[in-house]
């Protein structure tokens, strides 16, 4: 039970007594409850999080050292990285220390890399505050950090040692930001448990809402089984990439200008647009249905010419070019290669169903474009 008696929910990411197994709690008002076997501990949060969540954890943990970086992903740098890798010298954190990552995706990515790069590896711990972090950044032990050319293109596998999630801290966000989270959660639901559909479109799934807690938990169900048996993406977990081909590329077009969930929710349109062409079922009215629910800032306009170089560069591409995670059906996710003519023209029928939506061509439009060098 979390303070004042209110359930929380425990899933297990791996075989328990084995290495990097580590356990997510889901519930409110857990921060103040806190507690690491570490005697040393450095506290990595970004500058934008609200200062009681930071007091909260300060008090818990007592840290030897608290370091601010930048908001989103301005902070998922080489530079920032090497400025955070500086503090933890600085404050002599010991091999036997800890990292503690508090805040949204972005930040725990950053957290963790570090901790997966300073002395060669100390204990990591995650404390997402947002939606996007606790149903998928924070569960998998996936660290990194951008470069200009794409997105997580340098990173470690690093678990956590635990994940506490306390959806007491959603009440702080945005709208439009808990809805960017919900994207993840849906693709959970289109890859795995088609049940998450309804209830992420749900107006009882909110910050408070009776829905909250339980689909949160159900949510990174889904990715714990799938990281448990694939921890290193040598298979299905590839699957948790639905959409993300597209998203990425979105991503790193425009500069970050748009976020990772509200290019998920674009991507996941086009990829259930990619099923359905290669044969699957068409599946186009569940994810127009939560582009509709998270409204998404309209994206600038874009051509396939601005976004094939960066969806080239995608993790699941191999020697012989990009494959795409795909469904046959709800809750049957495949990987496969698309021919080049079919991407065009599944690009050309996405951009007029984003039109028909109010979604395309207008939005950003002073986001500089980044267009690669050939590679």
């Amino acid at each position: 039970m979390a303070p004042g008696g209110i359930t929380v929910r425990r899933i297990e990411v791996g075989h328990a007594g084995e290495p990097g197994a580590y356990t997510v709690t889901v519930g409110a008002d857990l921060l103040a409850g806190l507690s690491v076997p570490e005697r040393h501990v450095a506290l990595i949060h970004p500058v934008d999080l609200p200062r009681e969540f930071v007091a909260q954890v300060q008090a818990a943990l007592n840290p030897a050292v608290t370091v601010e970086v930048p908001a989103r992903d301005d902070c998922k740098t080489l530079d920032v990285l090497g400025g955070v890798l500086s503090r933890l010298a600085g404050a002599n954190i010991p091999r036997d220390g800890a990292v503690v990552g508090l805040g949204g995706g972005a930040a725990t990515d950053l957290a963790g890399f570090a901790a997966a790069s300073y002395l060669r590896g100390v204990a990591f711990y995650t404390l997402p505050t947002t939606l996007l972090g606790m149903v998928d950044a924070a569960v998998g032990g996936k660290t990194g950090v951008n470069l200009p050319e794409g997105k997580n293109l340098v990173g470690a596998f690093w678990p956590p040692r635990a994940v506490w999630c306390d959806t007491g801290t959603l009440a702080s966000l945005p709208q439009a930001v808990f809805r960017e989270g919900a994207a993840e959660a849906f693709k959970h639901g289109l890859i795995s448990d088609p049940s998450l559909l309804p209830r992420v479109l749900d107006p009882e799934f909110r910050p408070g809402g009776a829905l909250l807690e339980g689909t949160v938990a159900d949510a990174i169900t889904v990715k714990a089984g799938v990281v448990t048996r694939d921890p290193t993406e040598r298979g299905e977990r590839a699957y948790l990439n639905f959409g993300h081909t597209l998203a990425h590329a979105l991503e790193a077009v425009t500069h970050h200008g748009v976020s990772h969930g509200d290019a998920v929710g674009y991507g996941l349109h086009y990829a259930a647009r990619l099923s359905r062409a290669l044969g699957g079922s068409d599946l186009t009215d569940h994810t127009r249905a939560f582009l509709r629910w998270q409204r998404p800032p309209p994206l600038p306009a874009l051509t396939y010419e601005d976004v094939a170089p960066f969806m080239a560069r995608d993790k699941k591409a191999d020697a012989d070019g990009v494959r795409f995670v795909l469904l046959r059906a709800l809750a049957d996710p495949y990987l496969t290669r698309v021919p080049e003519s079919v991407l065009r023209a599944e690009f050309t029928g996405w951009q007029a169903d984003l039109e028909e939506l109010g979604l395309g061509g207008a939005g950003l439009p002073a986001a500089p474009l980044h267009n690669p060098a050939p590679t």
